[in-house]
């Protein structure tokens, strides 16, 4: 494309973000063009914020300080059960239903030995030192569907002691669905219809 090399270096950055290819790249950048330098700036900014952006010490969701909104919410850190999602955007879902008002936890993954991916990298040991430390009675596993999710939930459960009622959610997830597309109606019945594992 025989276009200014700073428009050509946006348009490759935008390239990078799942599911945009390179002519829509080429037209958020051309939008771009007809915003007034205050908005280009602050559009700038915002994205250039994302480094600073700082991960809950205790649940792992994003967060601006030390704890996320959810573990300074009083109400909800005195709860003795604990949600644990696979990634940011499972979280976001159930929350979104309005549904759990207890506490969650971010794996930020699930077990895939092929892919080098064990206990150490999802941080299991610190989910168990959390669950130990904040008298934690019950564990709802909602991690999605798959034999790797499944592989994660049976270790978890493995790895606790007996005293602890550990659920999985079920009816309602269609198998090989992602919880970041599934409506919150959806969510509700699938945390309503759990099973002990």
């Amino acid at each position: 494309m025989d276009l200014p090399e700073r428009l050509l270096k946006v348009v490759r950055q935008f390239g990078r973000l799942p599911g945009v290819g390179e002519k829509t790249a080429l037209r958020q950048s051309l939008i771009m063009t007809k915003w007034n330098k205050e908005d280009l700036v602050n559009f700038a900014e915002a994205v250039k914020g994302l480094a600073e952006l700082n991960h809950c010490k205790k649940c792992g969701m994003f967060c601006d300080d030390k704890l996320c909104k959810i573990c300074m919410d009083h109400n909800r850190v005195s709860s003795k059960t604990i949600c644990v999602v696979e990634s940011v955007t499972d979280y976001l879902a159930i929350e979104r239903s309005g549904n759990f008002r207890g506490k969650f936890h971010i794996l930020f993954g699930v077990l895939n030995p092929l892919m080098g991916i064990g206990p150490d990298e999802l941080k299991l040991d610190y989910l168990f030192s959390r669950i130990q430390d904040e008298e934690v009675e019950e564990l709802i596993l909602a991690v999605n569907p798959s034999v790797e999710g499944d592989a994660t939930c049976a270790y978890i459960k493995q790895m606790l002691p007996e005293t602890i009622s550990v659920d999985r959610i079920g009816f309602g997830i269609p198998m090989g669905g992602s919880l970041e597309y599934v409506d919150s109606l959806t969510i509700t019945k699938a945390l309503e219809n759990r099973r002990h594992l």
